[in-house]
């Protein structure tokens, strides 16, 4: 591929006769799911581990085999003891799912996306290991492929009576939400493109993602924690465990904690060191993370715990098994994060871009032969990007680049410049025929923004992207670019991920009304005008005052400002409101059974309803 050195392999990298990887992703297998597959309650299949045998075979053209590789060790599934007393399953999800032996039972670690795969997960544990209870669950971090499929595991109403603690990182709530509400639709969107769960799996497609091989697409919920850790060194005993939790903010999630047990020598590392380069800024879409601060806590890790830890595990991929290797381990995955820090901002400073940085950025020597610092994951192309930004913003400094067209109207420019759609596909075809990839893809964007229905720039956009893909050693990268090629000659796809009702009754109900506030069409609501609502919690004893104003809307905990007196006043319960946020019930309906007291004005619920956009869970992304 024309100028993608990012991509392609180079003779400094690692060795490919070094089969450690996968020996440790062998070691301690106890059984696998057989068949590979996990259904929900309709009996749809929501993981199909089996649907990876292919990556057995030796890797074809269609695929770089560097990420070949690594879909090969990531692909494993079954039920693994990383030393007496834990256990993980692996391969039934993007993520691990890790179970802690206690007096009474067991400890589960990071349940998974959903509920089903998590039940299957807990099922092969116990196949084994016996019917152990579970009696405690921990949240590593904010991310939903590590608490969503905690109904699975345990009942909430065993959490409700403190029987079952859920222990978190503080802020672990208000992360997740923001994570999975606020900006959800958009992010569940990208998602789709990250990891492809939607793509046909085998050689020209999905093949994986780096960090796991896709996302199961099962139901999803969430328990809110009952137990905060908030502050490094906190110890608690957990059914007979002792656990050391390292609070580690603003690394891979913005709440996430490492975690070491000093009995057993061994130390969670949750997703802050992993079996490849991660990302800074997730393709999906989040905050810039700060890979500096990521570096500093990875040195806190060691100097904690190197001492005591004869076995590193995580939230993904395999342990490391003997102090030396954990140690360089984890000292190699700290210096890429501050090379990739220190680096770019080095080059921030000398008037380089984003985009220049990212040509141009490489690893050195030790890094670039460490299998577990190559970007299966996070590229350090995109990265770098990220740097830029957390630093700069999007603005590079050129005053060409502050006042820009948008992409449509910039397209139909571009396009009348360079001789028409047809004259621009021609010439694109001579590119394509050259192999200068990356600028086919550049310039048929402009054609299809201008023109989406232009049929040979689709076709041909989509083989471009296709190459480019298949050529890539990181999996979002490739499933990216397959994903496109799949929308250009299908038409939308669409998410497979399902909507989680039990996340908006985990929040506060400040959270909930944020979520409202981001949904409101803003011109709509300020031709509305001022509006006062009052909301009175039956069940929680709280009261809640929205205000309208200006085209935006302010919640505030109890009355309006000056004593407005509000135009409706509605009271009910909060798990009502979580059932009309969730789809299962309407208000008109509520007010009718009485499950809602309405007092005032009851056009103005209606009018405030009517100004809350519905998000669009399939837009364009490839077309405009």
């Amino acid at each position: 591929m024309n100028g993608s050195s990012e991509q392609e392999p180079r003779g400094d990298g690692p060795a490919w006769d070094d089969d450690q990887d996968f020996a440790d992703a062998d070691r301690g297998l106890l059984g696998r799911l057989v068949p590979g597959t996990v259904r929900d309650t309709d009996g749809n299949v929501v993981w199909d581990a089996d649907a990876y045998g292919f990556l057995e075979e030796d890797c074809p053209p269609t695929a770089h085999p560097s990420l070949w590789r690594q879909s090969r060790l990531v692909a494993r599934q079954g039920l693994y003891e990383v030393v007496p007393g834990i256990y993980q399953v692996r391969g039934l999800d993007l993520s691990n799912i890790s179970f802690v032996e206690g007096e009474r039972g067991v400890i589960v670690v990071d349940p998974l996306i959903s509920s089903e795969v998590a039940a299957a997960a807990l099922a092969l544990y116990r196949e084994h290991r016996g019917e152990r209870p579970v009696t405690a669950v921990i949240y590593t971090h904010s991310h939903v492929d590590h608490f969503g499929g905690v109904r699975g595991v345990v009942d909430a109403a065993e959490v409700a009576a403190g029987r079952v603690p859920v222990i978190a990182p503080v802020g672990f709530l208000e992360h997740a939400a923001s994570e999975n509400v606020f900006t959800g639709t958009a992010m569940a969107r990208r998602a789709s493109y990250m990891y492809g769960a939607s793509l046909p799996k085998g050689p020209a497609g999905q093949i994986g993602c780096g960090l796991g091989q896709t996302t199961s697409t099962g139901s999803v919920g969430l328990i809110a924690p009952t137990l905060d850790v908030s502050r490094t060194g906190q110890e608690e005993t957990v059914d007979g465990v002792r656990i050391v939790f390292q609070l580690t903010p603003g690394t891979e999630a913005p709440a996430e904690m490492n975690f070491h047990f000093p009995d057993l020598r061994v130390l969670c590392a949750a997703e802050n060191a992993c079996h490849t380069l991660h990302n800074v800024l997730t393709l999906r879409g989040a905050l810039v993370r700060d890979p500096s601060a990521w570096a500093r806590y990875l040195t806190e890790t060691i100097r904690l715990y190197a001492e005591d830890t004869d076995v590193v595990f995580g939230s993904h991929h395999w342990p490391t098994w003997g102090q030396d290797r954990a140690v360089r381990f984890l000292e190699e995955q700290r210096d890429a994060y501050a090379y990739l820090h220190d680096q770019s901002v080095r080059l921030i400073n000398a008037g380089q871009t984003g985009a220049e940085i990212a040509e141009g950025l490489r690893f050195p020597p030790g890094l670039e032969r460490a299998w577990h610092a190559r970007g299966y994951y996070g590229s350090l192309s995109h990265n770098a990007k990220a740097v830029y930004q957390r630093y700069m913003g999007w603005f590079d400094s050129n005053p060409a680049h502050l006042w820009q067209h948008p992409p449509t109207e910039s397209a139909r420019r571009y396009v009348e410049f360079m001789g028409g759609a047809d004259a621009v596909v021609a010439k694109a075809r001579t590119s394509y025929e050259a192999g200068d990839l990356r600028w086919v893809a550049e310039v048929l964007g402009h054609v299809l923004f201008a023109e989406p229905e232009h049929a040979e720039a689709r076709a041909l956009q989509a083989g471009t992207f296709e190459r480019i893909g298949q050529g890539s050693e990181c999996g979002p990268w490739r499933n990216f670019y397959l994903m496109g090629a799949a929308e250009l000659r299908a038409g939308i796809i669409g998410t497979p991920t399902r909507s989680a009702p039990d996340i908006l009754a985990a929040l506060t109900a400040e959270q909930i009304f944020q979520s409202m506030a981001v949904r409101l069409n803003g011109p709509r609501a300020a031709e509305a005008g001022r509006l006062v609502l009052r909301w009175e919690f039956t069940d929680t004893g709280e009261d809640w005052t929205l205000l309208l104003s200006n085209g935006a809307l302010t919640p505030m905990r109890g009355d309006a400002p000056r004593g407005e007196r509000p135009v409706a006043t509605l009271r009910l319960a909060r798990t009502t409101l979580d059932a009309v946020l969730g789809g299962r019930a309407t208000f008109v309906d509520e007010i009718a059974g009485g499950g809602v007291t309405l007092d005032g004005d009851a056009q103005a619920l209606l009018t405030f309803g009517g100004l809350l956009d519905a998000p669009d869970p399939d837009f364009a992304i490839v077309t405009p």
